[in-house]
């Protein structure tokens, strides 16, 4: 059966993944995005803002499903709360919503933020679906290779990572997002823990490159979160499939 999902993040990371995932499907495609850009390709886009609640009502019209990928560093609970309303007043049958391994634990506003939007979608009194994902590869490269121009790569001790590879994710919430409405699903990170000092290790390599490396403490509430491994999912969750070395072999 073809279904007409509205997608917001389409242009992002993993929205560049999950689109065609759709497409083939079968699925009826609409993007909401903040620019302006042609419709084609299976795709339609509509221009609206989240932030700022223009464009939304437009935007969830006629939608069966909404697919909610759309973050950023600051308004992600504003922005998901805006489009919550619109989707409520349409009646979509589902509301599905990718949030992070760690929303409410982990005190830093990011995670704060997170976990505030998970509220909303799950007061919306719609049909909904949430999964926590772990960080991504793509990510985690971006913070190792900006550390790796230093002369020295600070590593702070007892952070650590699962990350995940945004393909596995996208394959996950492509069929959740097709399935039926469940809630807060199993979290889903990457097959292995690595240190800090171990990820950077690996780009170096990758990178046939050399750096000293100086451990660091992290302090206040978000060290003692990170030590606790409250950002990681240990037990009970989905596992990606394709590891932080792996995705460095194809990336670097």
């Amino acid at each position: 059966m073809t279904s007409s999902i509205l997608l917001t993040g389409g242009t992002g990371t993993l929205g560049r993944l999950v689109t065609p995932l759709l497409l083939d499907a079968g699925c009826e495609v609409r993007v909401l995005s903040r620019q302006g850009r042609e419709s084609g390709n299976g795709i339609e886009y509509v221009t609206g803002d989240l932030l700022k609640g223009e464009g939304i009502e437009l935007a969830v019209d006629g939608a069966e499903i909404v697919l909610h990928l759309a973050g950023g560093p600051k308004g992600d609970d504003e922005a998901t709360r805006n489009l919550v309303r619109a989707a409520s007043q349409a009646k979509v049958r589902h509301l599905a919503y990718i949030s992070v391994i760690g929303a409410g634990q982990v005190p830093l506003g990011y995670f704060k933020r997170k976990f505030e939007a998970e509220r909303a979608v799950a007061d919306s009194g719609l049909p909904w679906t949430t999964l926590r994902a772990a960080q991504f590869h793509d990510l985690v490269l971006n913070v190792v290779s900006t550390m790796a121009k230093m002369p020295v790569i600070p590593v702070p001790g007892g952070l650590r990572f699962q990350p995940v590879d945004a393909r596995d994710v996208a394959a996950r919430l492509v069929e959740l997002t097709l399935g039926e409405p469940a809630g807060l699903v199993p979290d889903l990170a990457g097959p292995k823990v690595y240190g800090m000092g171990e990820l950077s290790r690996g780009y170096l390599q990758a990178r046939g490159k050399r750096r000293p490396m100086m451990p660091i403490r992290m302090p206040g509430k978000a060290g003692r979160a990170y030590r606790a491994g409250e950002n990681l999912s240990l037990e009970g969750a989905d596992m990606g499939k394709r590891t932080w070395e792996e995705f460095l072999v194809e990336r670097v």
